[in-house]
């Protein structure tokens, strides 16, 4: 199906599906089941996967796309669909045919969803150096010890990414590997999902790992694959989905704003805000805002999908670009809205919210940049 239409169609969802469900996912903390159930039953679950296992063969742009018109409703829903397709790529990079059978084909089908649970509280924004234990008990199964925390779709998946330390005790970073897990697994132990000021739909919850077994046909690519499925495809799938996500709230505030300046009118005069100088100016300063760091996101996500190796210092800057472009907008259009903004549970407040975790989602803003300094100085990203 061309790009035009797969767009087409998360549009329609987010138009309807989304937009009615948006209520209870921020004022009840509620995991977007309707939302997330429309979409692969719209074929969507499968936006990344290869067409010769059912999928649409799309790459950054168009998860990009996708996010941010979900994300332009409700945040949550663009998470956890985000996250669906980031951990469908790690999936998909380097599958078995065992694991084209049992994953990418339900996935193309609607019916498996996936996500990441790559973080540790152990190692906070570091989640690409992880403590969770992998021990070999045979050559046909593992055991794994640890805790994962923050994992989006917590509990509601059918399959989580996670990244462990690797099976020889003394391993270096590059020991690290990855793993999918089915969650019927025995031994996994969820904590009680995600109460926060804002992305409160995400299911995100802590997942403790006691003597799990896992069999060794669940392992993704090879022993200490873990750093190259991290920069090869977290980080690209992962940082474009989160950039689109934000530029749907930045996006969205914006619409709020202008609607607001165009329709306030002063009973004293009968002119409206749209007719201020000043409002003029700023509402003008919002939009080029959002339309620089929109053109650099699609620039990235577009050198990505090209392949050009060229693409990992616009990606990085995107998401980094984007999280400061979202909180800025949505607070200037708090300011030009005045009062009206401020009330309790208004369509302001929410994109306030949520847009506040742009910066502290790993990997932070701040990591972000640091990495592109060092990219640009030839050092290594890694560094500590």
């Amino acid at each position: 199906m061309p790009l035009e239409h797969l767009l087409a169609t998360v549009g329609h969802i987010a138009a309807t599906t989304v937009t009615e469900e948006a209520p209870s996912i921020d004022g009840n903390g509620q995991w977007p089941e309707h939302s997330i159930r429309a979409l692969q039953h719209a074929g969507l679950g499968g936006l990344v996967v290869a067409p010769e296992f059912g999928g649409h063969g799309q790459g950054l742009f168009a998860l990009t796309r996708a996010c941010e018109l979900l994300g332009e409703v409700s945040a949550s829903a663009a998470l956890c669909y985000g996250m669906h397709c980031v951990g469908t790529a790690v999936i998909g990079s380097k599958a078995t045919p065992r694991q084209q059978q049992e994953f990418l084909r339900p996935i193309a089908a609607g019916e498996h969803l996936t996500t990441l649970a790559l973080s540790e509280p152990g190692t906070g924004a570091h989640f690409y150096f992880p403590q969770t234990q992998l021990l070999a008990l045979s050559e046909d199964e593992y055991l794994v010890n640890g805790s994962k925390s923050f994992v989006t779709n917590g509990g509601r998946a059918d399959s989580y990414v996670l990244s462990t330390v690797g099976v020889d005790p003394e391993a270096a970073r590059d020991g690290f590997s990855c793993l999918v897990v089915p969650n019927t697994t025995a031994g996994l132990e969820w904590g009680p999902e995600w109460k926060g000021i804002g992305m409160r739909g995400n299911s995100s919850r802590s997942l403790l790992l006691k003597d799990v077994p896992v069999p060794a046909q669940y392992l993704l690519g090879e022993h200490g694959d873990q750093l190259w499925y991290i920069f090869q495809v977290v980080a690209p799938y992962f940082l474009t989905a989160m950039a689109g996500t934000y530029l749907g709230i930045a996006q969205a505030a914006f619409n709020e704003a202008r609607q607001y300046l165009v329709e306030r009118a002063y009973r004293h005069s009968g002119a409206t805000l749209s007719q201020n100088g000043l409002l003029q100016h700023r509402l003008g300063m919002m939009w080029s805002n959002i339309e620089r760091t929109r053109q650099l996101l699609y620039h990235a996500t577009r050198l990505g999908d090209a392949g050009d190796p060229g693409a990992v210092l616009p990606i990085l800057s995107a998401k980094a670009e984007m999280g400061h472009c979202c909180v800025e907008v949505v607070n200037e259009a708090m300011t030009l809205m005045g009062g009206s903004s401020y009330g309790q549970s208004s369509r302001l407040e929410v994109l306030l919210r949520d847009s506040r975790a742009a910066h502290v989602m790993a990997p932070t803003t701040d990591i972000l940049y640091t990495w592109l300094g060092r990219a640009l100085l030839g050092q290594p990203l890694l560094e500590e």
